[in-house]
């Protein structure tokens, strides 16, 4: 390495390797004679063109400056090679043994069902090492574990934890696994561009969660159940008793036209109802019976009413226990704050407004082309936060709101009534996610905090890489009281 080594040709030096790297801003300088400029693709003598010799490319910065093509054809002038070679440093030293930490984390893919659960345990360059189908009871759960935990560095990737995989997501948190959300149609994504006809099987699906969740970024990584679940549940059940009632009253309703003539007011409680039933006495066989029918339903009816004011209730002071002021805004009562809290959960895991518009379905999709500059209504999204947002526009179109005049300045402006409830919606979204950024900066905080500045807070919005071109329209202004100076 310290010697040049030199090979002739003749009288004329054919290959020259200068000295060793001994630092790292040392070059080392290669002269080398040619009968073709690389210009031309390297045609000539193959071993002019030789690198024998050159230190390896691992840590090489090359810089080939291209010589210009000589003047006489068959002549190529004296030309040169620069090499700049980089010494290793601690610091790629620790990212090589980060890099290796990785490649040695495998992904348990699972492809949950009510009974059973499908496996497959991949590493980093998607290599399969083990797979399985294990039942869901005692014995096959920690069948499933033991064979997961065979792997030290490991990750489960359970597809759907919101829905069918949550029971099986939930058990393994509480054994101490770690657990991401792979949702459906990222698997199914990747499903579709694999290999094998786009078949769907138990383990063709195992294997799809396992590669999304491997080859995906940012995947949610799932949490105990929590006080927003409890919600979620109770909500649910209001639902559920809210259209049981609906169906009931229908059935009432079908009932009444039958025995008084015009029937009923559309809106009819259960007092109501018994009240103009006592005014009916049939004597046929099928009056009696439609008048039973009915005097059963009027009992159905007082029993859900009494459900649904319990469910009131429980969904109140649950929702008071959280810490929220969500129910301060006009048109969100408990069930629809219950509603936003339980299927949103952590309000910060949206980086804007925007981002939660795009997520409820509030934002319109942009349909541009060309010259032509056009959106469209959304209907992806969260429909059941698209549905609260629903009544509360409309309950604010009932009353002396801002957001009555602001839906009537949309009107004057031109636009539909449906084009203006439709900004009315994505208005009161932005509220009500900066009532909920509110709510979860003081619940952190607590009584009498201060959150303050960061080096990561944008005064733009509060996603820091949001300039102010780029935010939303401002919310309405709130009401306040004026003092006198």
């Amino acid at each position: 390495m310290n010697q040049a080594a030199t090979t002739s040709a003749g009288n004329r030096p054919h290959f020259l390797a200068g000295q060793g790297v001994q630092k790292a801003h040392e070059r080392l300088l290669i002269y080398w004679w040619h009968d073709r400029c690389p210009a031309r693709h390297g045609r000539g003598d193959r071993q002019s063109r030789s690198h024998f010799g050159c230190p390896p490319l691992v840590g090489v910065a090359q810089i080939w400056p291209a010589p210009c093509r000589s003047p006489r054809r068959g002549v190529a002038p004296e030309g040169y090679a620069q090499l700049k070679v980089a010494l290793s440093s601690r610091r790629h030293h620790r990212s090589q043994q980060g890099r290796t930490r990785q490649m040695s984390q495998v992904v348990v893919g699972v492809d949950p069902h009510k009974r059973s659960a499908t496996i497959e345990v991949i590493d980093q360059r998607e290599r399969v090492l083990g797979k399985g189908r294990f039942g869901t009871d005692h014995d096959g759960y920690k069948a499933m574990l033991a064979a997961g935990r065979k792997h030290a560095e490991r990750i489960w990737a359970v597809e759907g934890c919101n829905g069918i995989g949550r029971h099986v997501a939930q058990r393994l948190l509480a054994d101490g696994e770690t657990v991401v959300d792979v949702p459906t149609k990222l698997s199914a994504r990747a499903r579709v561009f694999a290999t094998g006809q786009g078949r769907k099987t138990d383990p063709v699906d195992a294997h799809s969660v396992a590669v999304a969740a491997l080859r995906t970024s940012n995947l949610r990584q799932v949490q105990v159940d929590d006080t927003t679940v409890a919600l979620r549940l109770l909500v649910d059940r209001r639902d559920q008793l809210g259209r049981t009632r609906t169906e009931v009253v229908s059935r009432l309703h079908h009932l009444l036209l039958e025995l008084i003539p015009g029937g009923a007011k559309k809106f009819l409680s259960a007092q109501q109802a018994r009240a103009l039933l006592n005014t009916v006495r049939p004597r046929d066989v099928v009056g009696k019976t439609r008048r039973w029918l009915a005097s059963e339903l009027i009992h159905e009816l007082v029993t859900i009413d009494k459900k649904i004011k319990v469910a009131n209730a429980e969904l109140t002071e649950l929702v008071a226990s959280t810490g929220s002021t969500l129910q301060e805004l006009t048109g969100i009562g408990p069930s629809g704050a219950a509603r936003l809290i339980g299927d949103v959960g952590d309000i910060t895991r949206f980086a804007s407004r925007a981002h939660f518009a795009s997520w409820n379905g509030t934002a319109p999709l942009d349909a541009s082309s060309g010259d032509q500059n056009r959106h469209r209504l959304s209907r992806a999204g969260n429909r059941r936060i698209n549905r609260a947002l629903h009544i509360m526009a409309v309950v604010q179109l009932r009353r002396d709101t801002e957001g009555r005049r602001y839906y009537r300045r949309k009107l004057a402006d031109g636009k539909t009534p449906m084009e203006a409830m439709r900004a009315l919606k994505r208005r009161l979204s932005d509220i009500v996610y900066k009532r909920m950024v509110a709510d979860a900066k003081r619940i952190k905080t607590g009584p009498g905090g201060q959150v303050g500045a960061t080096l990561q807070s944008s005064a733009a919005d509060l996603n820091p890489k949001a300039d102010t071109s780029e935010k939303s329209l401002p919310g309405p202004a709130e009401p306040q009281l004026l003092t006198a100076p």
